[in-house]
């Protein structure tokens, strides 16, 4: 009420205040909208990760899926360790997510929507406006000019401002959650790049190693063929082995530049020359056998969000029936000329009244708008359960390929042992002349198949893992991303 009675004191001292000095009236709209102006809060910078994740989420009518069998993540199989040079992989995610143009996007969404709030929260200031009219043209008053100067200051509505402010706050909660969203999805293509990486500098030295034990083969068949011990077709059956080993290499190379160009896009800096290294505790930070938090996922987090928007627009629709009640005040200030509102020459007149008005009937529009309402909220709510689905069937897919590709190792890993056994034995028999030069290019071609497989399982596990990474919502604890300043955004755990 302290507003209401500010604005009563100003309307009453203004009549004498314009006969002495003639202000602007301009100028006294400026220093009143100061005044008044609601003062913008800096808050949404922060991203408060227990406010978003501040729900529960239990599907009703969804059948639930079978738990995967729980084994230790130590059993997944790790990398060799490596000194890597330049950057680590936590390094790596958080400068890419300081530079992507997606981040600054959501950032600058941020923004808009913080102010969004200010406008709806102005609902609870007293609203002014003034102007500037002449005369009636086709009389003798046309040359009379009019100032007026009302101000409006909402008493009770129901809770219609109120409600319009919380709709905005869902809103920016929904930009919040849309950040994390892209913060997670550019840490997964950082993340899944280095893993490719690792993977096809693996492959592409086992394709070097290929194309030297064909080499060798040929080598020896060329100089038996020379000297008359083995066939003729020895040395060409070599060839067409070791052209097919260099065709490999070829494709190994090119993946291998594809994903080195991903990251360089990302990361905005030549990676060439740098040696990357997968870290064992990205094993022991994912958890991957830990139950999910659902309502820790960003996209959880954003479909909630979406639902609380709805529910919002519903409740606002519903109030917009309610009447709103106001105290108006109005000046005006005639000048060359009489005042039509009190009939004096360049007379001033003010009055405050009490103002009450509603939309009593539009054709049915509030009804159909709050029809629209409710089925809008039914399917945020419906949207919840679906990314519940995706993301519960990501997780578990990611868990069976996990637990999958441990077995296939171990099998991979036999295969391996018995072709190096197959090798010697062929490579004794060739000596007796028991055995050709094509079972020798099989048997080394089986050996680099079995060491490429291996390699290829080895780098499925770390694949699958950061995807289980992104979809289980970890993307913060993995990558140490909490409590950091992203492109001038805190997220704060």
């Amino acid at each position: 009420m302290g507003s209401v009675t500010l604005i009563i004191f100003s309307l009453y001292s203004f009549p004498a205040y314009a006969e002495q000095s003639k202000v602007n009236l301009g100028a006294v709209k400026d220093n009143v909208q100061r005044l008044f102006t609601p003062k913008s809060s800096d808050e949404f910078r922060k991203i408060q990760l227990n406010e978003l994740s501040n729900f529960e989420y239990s599907p009703n009518q969804i059948q639930s899926l079978p738990i995967i069998s729980s084994q230790s993540a130590g059993n997944i199989p790790v990398n060799r360790p490596m000194n890597a040079t330049g950057l680590s992989l936590d390094e790596a995610v958080q400068l890419a997510v300081s530079r992507h143009p997606d981040i600054s996007q959501s950032v600058s969404s941020l923004a808009s929507q913080n102010a969004n709030i200010d406008v709806a929260r102005a609902g609870y200031y007293p609203q002014l406006n003034a102007g500037l009219s002449t005369g009636d043209m086709t009389s003798g008053e046309r040359g009379r000019q009019l100032f007026n100067l009302n101000a409006t200051q909402m008493l009770f509505d129901f809770g219609k401002v109120k409600s319009g402010i919380n709709t905005q706050e869902a809103k920016l909660m929904a930009s919040q959650a849309q950040l994390l969203v892209s913060i997670d999805d550019i840490a997964l293509q950082v993340a899944s790049s280095i893993v490719n990486i690792k993977r096809y500098q693996e492959i592409t030295r086992i394709a070097r190693e290929q194309i030297k034990g064909i080499s060798r083969i040929a080598e020896i068949a060329n100089l038996r063929a020379k000297a008359g011990i083995s066939s003729q077709a020895d040395p060409i059956q070599a060839q067409s082995y070791l052209e097919s080993a260099q065709s490999n290499l070829i494709v190994q190379e090119t993946q291998l530049s594809l994903y080195r160009q991903r990251l360089r896009t990302l990361l905005g800096a030549e990676v060439s020359t740098l040696e990357w290294e997968i870290p064992e505790s990205l094993i022991a930070r994912s958890n991957i056998y830990s139950d999910p938090q659902f309502n820790q996922i960003p996209q959880m987090m954003l479909a909630k969000a979406q639902a609380d928007i709805a529910a919002s627009e519903k409740k606002q629709t519903q109030l917009s029936r309610y009447p709103t009640i106001n105290v108006k005040g109005t000046l005006s200030q005639a000048v060359n000329g009489r005042n039509p509102n009190n009939d004096k020459d360049d007379g001033t007149d003010s009055s405050i009244m009490f103002e009450a008005s509603s939309n009593f009937y539009q054709g049915g529009a509030v009804a159909s708008q709050t029809r629209a309402a409710s089925y809008a909220e039914e399917a945020a709510k419906a949207r919840i359960n679906a990314v519940y689905l995706e993301t519960l069937d990501q997780i578990r897919l990611s868990q069976e390929q996990i637990e999958n590709k441990q077995r296939q190792m171990q099998v991979l890993v036999a295969q391996q042992a018995t072709t190096v056994r197959t090798k010697e034995l062929y490579q004794e028999q060739y000596k007796l002349g028991t055995r050709t030069a094509v079972d020798l290019l099989n048997a080394e071609q089986a050996i680099h198949s079995a060491n490429s497989q291996i390699e290829t399982a080895r780098y499925d596990i770390y694949e699958n893992l950061v995807q289980y990474v992104a979809a289980a919502g970890k993307t913060r604890d993995v990558y140490q991303l909490n409590n950091l300043t992203i492109q001038g955004v805190e997220i704060q755990p």
